[in-house]
């Protein structure tokens, strides 16, 4: 049997660029008991403090999972995202939230991946996506965030098929669902039909996207 299923959240930041759009995402630390060096959107658990997050910038305690969202991507990358928009706060304070917070719509619901039992980390995890203007540049934190830039797509899962980067089947399914996106616009409106691998997938890709060496 898994462990016990944790509420999450995860940003997926996303910014125009040449080639349509990039998210951001990040290289978690290799210190790190779950996922260690494997790359992933701005995210993590939710704490009690999140509940009063909630309540104080969106109004209701139903809202937990954007409020961590919001709380996780300040202090992973730096990011803090108000009424006016994504920005940096080299404090890392909560405040920089607080003086203006977000409105709910700002955080597009496109995935909820609920963990299945036989995965000894559990998550029940929202993820939200959220626009972005070009400028606008991350700082990992150098704890859970080792490194963290915008990258398209496609890219990043060029990057997956050559073994550069470790992709866990959450994520890889759910940049997979982006690729076929062509802007920001689009990957707002995305809403993933989640799922587990099937068989063909799971006998075909790496053994690390289902599994943490």
């Amino acid at each position: 049997m898994g462990g016990d299923l944790r509420k999450a959240a995860s940003v997926i930041a996303a910014r125009e660029a040449q080639e349509g759009f990039e998210v951001l995402v990040l290289e978690r630390s290799l210190e790190s008991r779950f996922l260690p060096g494997y790359i992933a959107f701005p995210g993590g658990a939710a704490d009690d403090g999140d509940v009063a997050l909630a309540e104080r910038w969106f109004g209701s305690a139903e809202e937990t999972a954007r409020a961590c969202a919001v709380r996780e991507l300040l202090e992973e990358v730096g990011l803090a995202l108000t009424a006016e928009g994504l920005g940096s706060s080299e404090t890392r304070s909560i405040e920089a939230v607080g003086s203006d917070p977000p409105r709910a719509e700002q955080l597009s619901p496109i995935a909820h991946w609920v963990a299945p039992l036989d995965v000894p980390v559990r998550f029940d995890a929202r993820y939200f996506a959220v626009e972005a203007t070009n400028g606008v540049e991350p700082h990992p934190d150098g704890v859970e965030a080792t490194r963290a830039w915008w990258m398209s797509p496609g890219t990043l899962l060029e990057g997956w098929g050559d073994e550069r980067h470790k992709l866990y089947w959450p994520t890889y399914f759910t940049v997979r669902a982006m690729s076929a996106c062509t802007s920001v616009a689009d990957l707002l409106a995305l809403r993933i039909s989640t799922r587990e691998p099937d068989e063909g997938e799971m006998g075909r890709l790496p053994r690390s996207t289902f599994w943490q060496p």
